[in-house]
Parts: structure tokens; C-alpha cells; sequence
């Protein structure tokens, strides 16, 4: 039988969610949505649009908007909001699996070294220091640069600028918790150090570790499409948003909307990341918003 006086926890963890995404503001929803709408336009470009992203028409090279177009053709006569739907898979795929790769070597790092601290703890973020010293760009650059510029090689190299920053902020939760009553409490019982950390100090550091991937999101982004401006990108004709900006730059004089459309492609992603990330700060310590 059911203990009347326990009931069941999936309705309180029902309203628990109900009441998270209460507290997400406007700002927040109007990220999640222009980031949801950027995500289903990349997977539904081939119904989207009944042109190929590299197909060249050179009898309709440097097309204006409207002009059978959408958004009008490129120098080769291809099909500018084709390659910008069919871009943003690629945007979309090295942006979100940077972050997932940095988030977890670097959390596991900084948990480890944040609970054992010692010795341990001061080679890891000692060698973190050293990463951070140089900017996110340059090491990103000389790394793909170093190791070739394909999708996986890339994704490595932003991931490896980013895992720092995560390492730092596991660390910090993870120092903050470890001598808290439940974690004494937990090694008064018995547990082990691996299940006191992982089942029991990383749920209440995960928040902001959430958070701190919402924001390096757009920065990852941001980096992505850099390394394709200067030439490190995926390799022509894939389209990306990078890569279209520098395709446009040479003809800006006379056809300024090859670069204007990727160029607000890219700030309307970083701008949604940027707004979920602050939102789920204020949620998840809600002192920073009443600070602000």
C-alpha cells in the first residue's frame, strides 16, 4: 500500500519544474525561442528552400534580394539563404559540442581537483592558468592551424579554450560544498569519496555549470565564426557563417547583403545565448539580479 502521509515525489517534481520556468524572464524566452527557430530551420533547410547551398549559376552571380532569390546570390550565383539555412547546422554542431566537450573534461577536472585538492589541485589549475593566459582566438587559431581544419578538429580546439572555465567554477563549487554538514554527514556513513562527489556534491554544482555553458555558447560561436573569416574554417564550398561574411567582405562595396545576412545570423544566436545565460543566472542565484 501507498503511505498516504508520503506522497508520490513525481508531482512535486512536476511543479518543481513548472516553477523554474516561471522564473525564467521575458529576455530568457526570447532566446529560447530565437534559438529553437534557428535549430529547426537547420534541420528543415531542405524544406525550406528548393536551392542547393553549393550549387553555382554564374548567370545569376551577385543577384539582388528578391530577385528569385530570398536573400539574392553570392558571387558564384549561389543561393545566399540556402547556404545561411544550411550553415547553421554547421554554426549550430561546432557551437553546441565545444561547450558539451569542455563542459565535461572540465567539470571533471575541477571537481577532482577542487576535492582532493593538495597537490593534485595545484597542477591541474596551474596548467588551467596557463591555457587561460592566452586568448580564446589566438590558442584556438594555432591549434586548428596545428592540427587542420575539419569539423571534429575544430570542435577540439574550441572545446580545449573552453574547458578552463569550466574547471574554475567546478572547483569553486566544489570547494564550497565539500565541507558542508551533508558531505560530513556522508563521510561519517561511509561513503566513498568518488560517490560523496559525484552523486552528492556535483547535483549542487551543476546550476552553474549550466549557466557558464549557456554564455561560453556564444562564445563559442563567436570563435567558430572568426577562425572561418580568416580562412580556418570548414574548407569551401561548405557553407558557413563565417565563411560567408569573409565571401562577402570582398564585394561589400557593391553588394553589401552577402555579409549583412550571416553577420545577423550570428548576432541573433549569440544575442539568444547570451539572454538564456543571464536568465538562468538570475534562477539560479537570484542575489545577482537583485544586485543589478
Amino acid at each position: 500500500m501507498t503511505d498516504m502521509a508520503h506522497p508520490p515525489a513525481a508531482p512535486a517534481k512536476r511543479r518543481a519544474r513548472l516553477g523554474l520556468l516561471r522564473r525564467l524572464n521575458l529576455s530568457t524566452w526570447i532566446g529560447l525561442v530565437i534559438v529553437v527557430a534557428l535549430v529547426l530551420a537547420a534541420i528543415f533547410a531542405p524544406w525550406l528552400t528548393e536551392y542547393s547551398p553549393s550549387k553555382q549559376n554564374i548567370l545569376h552571380q551577385l543577384s539582388p534580394p528578391g530577385d528569385g532569390h530570398l536573400l539574392g546570390t553570392d558571387q558564384y550565383g549561389r543561393d545566399i539563404w540556402a547556404r545561411l539555412l544550411y550553415g547553421a547546422r554547421y554554426s549550430l554542431t561546432i557551437g553546441i559540442f565545444a561547450i558539451v566537450v569542455a563542459m565535461i573534461v572540465g567539470t571533471f577536472l575541477g571537481m577532482i581537483a577542487g576535492f582532493l585538492g593538495g597537490r593534485t589541485d595545484i597542477v591541474l589549475m596551474q596548467v588551467m592558468d596557463v591555457i587561460l593566459a592566452f586568448p580564446a582566438l589566438i590558442l584556438g587559431l594555432a591549434l586548428v592551424a596545428l592540427i587542420g581544419a575539419t569539423m571534429g578538429n575544430i570542435i577540439i580546439a574550441i572545446a580545449f579554450t573552453a574547458t578552463p572555465a569550466f574547471a574554475r567554477i567546478a572547483r569553486a563549487g566544489v570547494m564550497t560544498q565539500r565541507d558542508r554538514e551533508y558531505a560530513q554527514a556522508c563521510r561519517a556513513l561511509g561513503f566513498s569519496g568518488p560517490r560523496i562527489l559525484f552523486r552528492h556534491i556535483m547535483p549542487a554544482i551543476l546550476p552553474e555549470v549550466m549557466v557558464m555553458s549557456s554564455l561560453w555558447m556564444a562564445t563559442a560561436v563567436r570563435t567558430e565564426a572568426s577562425l572561418a573569416f580568416i580562412g580556418l574554417g570548414l574548407a569551401p564550398p561548405t557553407p558557413t557563417w563565417g565563411g560567408m561574411v569573409r565571401e562577402g567582405y570582398d564585394n561589400i562595396l557593391s553588394s553589401f547583403h552577402l555579409a549583412l545576412a550571416p553577420s545577423i545570423a550570428i548576432l541573433l544566436l549569440v544575442l539568444a545565448f547570451n539572454l538564456i545565460g543571464d536568465g538562468l543566472r538570475d534562477v539560479v542565484d537570484p542575489r545577482l539580479k537583485d544586485a543589478s
